[in-house]
C-alpha cells in the first residue's frame, strides 16, 4: 500500500505556550473555540494541552512543566492523521524510514485516546503520525 493511501488529513498544529490560559484567551479572542483539555503527567510535572479549533483545523497548545526552548519559533512538530497507525508504520519502515521511538505510543486517555508515532523529516523537524481511538 503506498503511504498517501494511510493519510487522512492535518492533525493539528503543535505549539508551545508560555502561559495556557493566556494563550487560550488569546485564540478565543481571534475566533478560535476551545475543544479539548487535557494534560500528560511527566516526570519534571504535568504538561499541559490544549486543542483550539481556529478555521476547521486544529493548535494543539502544550505548555511544559520546565520552559521549551523557543529560540526557532515555537512550533515543535505538525500531525497527520491515518487511517491505520500500524500499517502506516510498516510501510514507512519497508521505505527505510527510522522512527523517533522504536514503539509507538498509546495514550488511551489523552483527548479521548489516541495512539501516535513519531518520524524527523531532513532538517530535523517532527512529523507525529496521529490516529485518534
Amino acid at each position: 500500500m503506498a503511504m498517501k493511501e494511510h493519510y487522512q488529513g492535518l492533525g493539528h498544529i503543535a505549539i508551545h505556550v508560555k502561559d495556557m490560559d493566556e494563550s487560550i484567551a488569546f485564540y478565543q479572542k481571534i475566533g478560535g473555540a476551545l475543544f479539548k483539555r487535557d494534560s500528560i503527567s511527566t516526570p519534571e510535572g504535568d504538561k499541559l494541552l490544549a486543542l483550539v479549533d481556529l478555521g476547521g483545523f486544529l493548535l494543539e497548545l502544550i505548555q511544559s512543566p520546565t520552559p521549551a526552548p523557543m529560540s526557532e519559533g515555537n512550533i515543535p512538530h505538525f500531525a497527520v492523521y491515518v487511517d491505520d497507525l500500524d500499517a502506516a508504520g510498516a510501510d514507512l519502515r519497508a521505505l527505510g524510514i527510522e522512527f523517533t521511538e522504536p514503539e509507538k505510543k498509546v495514550l488511551p486517555n489523552t483527548f479521548g485516546g489516541l495512539q501516535n508515532w513519531f518520524i524527523t523529516g531532513p532538517s530535523g523537524e517532527q512529523i507525529e503520525l496521529l490516529q485518534m481511538l
